[in-house]
């Protein structure tokens, strides 16, 4: 079993990485863009203010638009988070072929995912109102 991380490590791993190795070789890759890749993304989505409504919406317009749309907005999430969504978009656009559906709805499926533990830290954080 894997030792566990720490916020600040997680914060740092290299989630274009994940998504481009859980995106193409699976198995114990795509568990760990599920696992430390979203929680990595949420943590860096929270540092930079992104609420987890935000990263939902995002999922859902790669779901509903496809990923190269959603990869050429000119603002992917809100402020400074923009830019780190641009490159998980792109380096999804960059490992999947044109059309692959199955790997569009993974990509939405991590960024809900991502947006989940968001919300349960924002839910879970001291003197936070549950729904803000």
């Amino acid at each position: 079993m894997p030792e566990a991380m720490t916020d600040e490590e997680l914060r740092a791993l290299d989630v274009p990485m994940t998504l481009r190795y859980g995106l193409t070789l699976g198995g114990a890759h795509r568990t760990a863009l599920f696992g430390d890749g979203a929680v990595a993304a949420a943590l860096q989505a929270e540092e930079l203010g992104v609420l987890p409504r935000a990263l939902s919406f995002l999922g859902e317009v790669v779901r509903r638009d496809g990923l190269r749309p959603a990869a050429e907005l000119p603002e992917p999430l809100p402020g400074e988070a923009a830019g780190p969504a641009r490159e998980w978009l792109g380096t999804a656009v960059s490992v999947l072929e044109e059309g692959d559906l199955d790997g569009e709805e993974s990509v939405a499926r991590w960024l809900e995912a991502a947006a989940a533990l968001l919300e349960l830290r924002r839910s879970a954080a001291p003197g936070t109102a549950k729904g803000t």
